[in-house]
């Protein structure tokens, strides 16, 4: 498949995974991460893992309803590395009533059974 396709369909599970927070559906969101072997790195060190990071999202921001806040990624940048491997490098702002966060995502993304997923999910997020 050509890069345009591949990127379109990264970007495509981006866009269903950021939908899926806004609507607070938190397993759709982590649909998008490997499963069970997302690496996460975070506050300067490696966090949990899927379902530890799904029960973290739950428990962190799923209080109420739209207590998740609404989540947009902008300023989308994918490199294709292999046929199964791409760089992605976004901007992110999550706006809620318990504060706002904004930063930035480093991604690998990996195409597994046709389907690509975060495999690798650095975040640095703005201090305030």
């Amino acid at each position: 498949m050509s890069d345009m396709i591949e990127k379109d369909a990264i970007r495509a599970v981006i866009a269903d995974m950021q939908a899926a927070w806004n609507r607070g559906d938190f397993p759709g969101y982590m649909a998008g991460f490997a499963n069970p072997d997302v690496i996460f790195v975070s506050r300067g060190r490696i966090q949990k893992d899927w379902k530890a990071t799904l029960d973290h999202y739950i428990a962190d921001y799923g209080g109420a309803p739209g207590s998740q806040g609404e989540l947009a990624f902008s300023n989308i940048r994918i490199e294709i590395l292999a046929p199964d491997a791409a760089q992605l490098i976004s901007d992110y702002e999550l706006v809620r009533s318990a504060g706002n966060q904004t930063g930035v995502n480093t991604r690998l993304m990996r195409k597994r059974d046709g389907r690509w997923v975060i495999a690798l999910n650095h975040v640095s997020q703005v201090e305030k």
